[in-house]
């Protein structure tokens, strides 16, 4: 493509590579802290401290549910397959999870069978167990976060599956510790970034 100007034929086709710079910001701390948060207050429920109410539902659909998806599709602009596998499909649990409570509730459909909900949970320690292997190429942090999380899912599955008690409150207890990984990951990236040095660190896998 050519211009003529003053008389003179300037090309312009060749202008050499384009050197496009990602200028948006992280969405992993958004995403890690929507998942820590509402696993924390649900597994202090799982614990015993306080029953399944609106608070903990309201933070499944929004925080939990919402905003790990809108997290997953910023990672999903930045290229970043893990992030985007993980923090959409984290978001759409906690929205499935929320629904699985409520349809019953208002007749919508009928209450999961206690098999469903072991299978339910085993299937969502599958996917964690193998993010998890992903995170061995990643940082310390986010690989106790997902081992934490795999616990997690079959001790569910385990209580659900033995009726236990016991099961259902150290279930509780991990789940919190496991929410709190994920917290402090995202104050670490959050924090770090700020400040322009290792204020929390992650363990970087070199």
């Amino acid at each position: 493509m050519a211009t003529e100007t003053g008389g003179r034929v300037k090309d312009i086709m060749h202008l050499g590579p384009v050197d496009v710079k990602d200028s948006t910001s992280n969405p992993a701390p958004l995403g890690l802290m929507g998942f820590g948060m509402t696993t924390v207050l649900l597994n202090m429920h799982n614990a015993g401290w306080f029953g399944l109410g609106s608070m903990i539902l309201a933070m499944g659909i929004f925080y939990g549910g919402l905003a790990q998806i809108i997290a997953g599709i910023m990672e999903w602009k930045k290229g970043n397959t893990f992030g985007t596998t993980a923090f959409t499909s984290y978001g759409l649990f906690w929205l499935t999870l929320v629904f699985l409570l409520l349809m019953p509730k208002y007749g919508w459909w009928e209450a999961a069978s206690n098999e469903a909900m072991i299978a339910y949970f085993f299937m969502w320690g599958l996917f964690t167990f193998y993010m998890f292997l992903g995170t061995l190429k990643l940082n310390r942090a986010l690989q106790v976060v997902f081992l934490t999380l795999t616990i997690l899912f079959w001790l569910l599955a385990i209580r659900d599956y033995t009726g236990s008690a016991t099961i259902a409150m150290i279930a509780g207890y991990e789940g919190i510790f496991c929410g709190f990984t994920a917290i402090y990951a995202a104050c670490a990236q959050v924090l770090n970034e700020v400040y322009g040095r290792t204020v929390l660190p992650i363990g970087p896998v070199k």
